[in-house]
């Protein structure tokens, strides 16, 4: 049979349904964003060394240990309360303890994959004991007393080989594991060698820092677009922002209504349109993250003529991408500016959580958080233009 004729007119094929939203997910492993599991040792050992470790990294790093209760688990097996205290064992799902000097959170609620990365968010490494947890990188003791052979599934990306005093070879098995990558060998008693080797790890792979010019907001105290305002040479303002920031961030986007998309395609600027609504600054911060939750996002906002090159340079070069953020202290309060910020990747679940608590200030979730917060090099640099008075006031000052 010929086939039909075509209908120019008939409509398109509706697209293919689909169930779920395609969101870009947090690149986490087992436990954190950066993971480092240690075996190839009894439990002893490899907490003796994390603790060890520790005094040389937490000077940088916010660090968290993972670990498991073997006695515990034996009372449990046996028929006892596995070391629950009184509260768990009457029936309650979880005891918060103010310990005055720390807190502690003992909870029945399972510890999964999902739990995991939350619980720990905030840490930005996780040291793990190997011998009861996976972590998708690992560095291994050559204790011949623990030997890997039957746990070589776990050497997916083994980041040193550590070497007790006495123990001088590779054993053939690991070595045929490792093939062609090269692994570096430390002695197990030079801790400054092996911290100085997760440091530089760390930081190279500190997530890349893309930057976010804030422009979709109402300006109804302006009475016209502040993003469209023009101070230097005839320049809008939100593409001066975005210029800008340009020089230090891989790409710029511009935060934007979805009805301003159009004009700023045609304006240059590439824009990104709030996918969280009527949120203010925090629709902006929070799209982004949807679009990328694996970079940092340096975040200005458009109604800041008065900001420099010089300015975001010192708030780049001080970034700590340990903390949550990394921020200006307002001239003219203690608190931190969050529109001029580097905010980190572990910032998305903060502002999210945040928001479920009916906050949508992006400044209460710097105040409550850990991060660095710096003096600005030029104060009046961080003045902002709200209204008319003020726009015809830096006009005058800009010349």
């Amino acid at each position: 049979m010929p086939d039909k004729p075509t209908d120019a007119s008939a409509s398109p094929a509706p697209a293919p349904r689909t169930k779920h939203a395609q969101l870009a997910r947090p690149d986490l492993g087992e436990f954190n964003r950066h993971e480092l599991a240690i075996l190839g040792a009894p439990c002893g050992s490899i907490k003796q060394l994390t603790a060890r470790l520790l005094p040389l990294l937490t000077p940088t790093l916010r660090v968290a240990y993972v670990d498991a209760d073997h006695a515990a688990g034996d009372d449990a097996a046996q028929g006892g309360n596995g070391g629950q205290d009184a509260i768990l064992q009457a029936g309650a799902t979880a005891e918060l303890t103010d310990k005055i000097t720390f807190a502690r959170l003992d909870t029945k609620r399972g510890f999964d994959k999902f739990s995991q990365p939350e619980w720990l968010h905030h840490q930005s490494l996780v040291l793990v004991n190997g011998n009861h947890f996976r972590a998708r990188q690992q560095l291994v003791i050559l204790d011949p007393a623990k030997p890997v052979e039957k746990k070589l599934d776990r050497l997916t990306d083994v980041r040193a080989l550590l070497l007790p005093e006495g123990v001088t070879e590779v054993p053939a098995y690991l070595r045929a594991h490792l093939g062609e990558a090269n692994v570096p060998i430390i002695p197990l008693h030079d801790l400054e060698t092996l911290a100085e080797l997760i440091l530089q790890e760390w930081h190279a792979a500190a997530p890349p820092l893309r930057g976010l010019v804030l422009a979709g907001g109402r300006s109804q105290r302006m009475g016209q677009d502040k993003g469209k305002l023009s101070y230097h040479q005839g320049q809008e303002q939100r593409a001066r922002a975005a210029e800008l920031l340009a020089g230090f961030c891989q790409d710029v986007h511009v935060s934007c209504r979805p009805d301003q998309v159009v004009e700023l395609e045609y304006a240059g600027l590439r824009p990104l349109p709030d996918t969280f609504a009527d949120l203010g600054p925090l629709s902006g911060l929070l799209s982004a993250f949807r679009l990328d939750p694996n970079a940092a996002w340096l975040v200005v906002a458009c109604d800041l003529p008065f900001l420099s090159e010089t300015t975001l340079s010192h708030l780049v070069e001080h970034r700590q991408p340990a903390r949550m953020a990394t921020a200006y202290q307002s001239p003219e309060n203690e608190w931190p500016e969050p529109l001029i910020t580097i905010w980190e990747p572990s910032s998305y679940g903060t502002l999210l959580r945040f928001l479920s608590l009916g906050y949508s200030c992006p400044r209460k979730s710097l105040i409550n958080s850990d991060i660095e917060l710096l003096p600005p090099p030029a104060p009046a640099e961080l003045r902002n233009v709200n209204t008319p008075e003020e726009a015809e006031q830096a006009r005058q000052e800009l010349g």
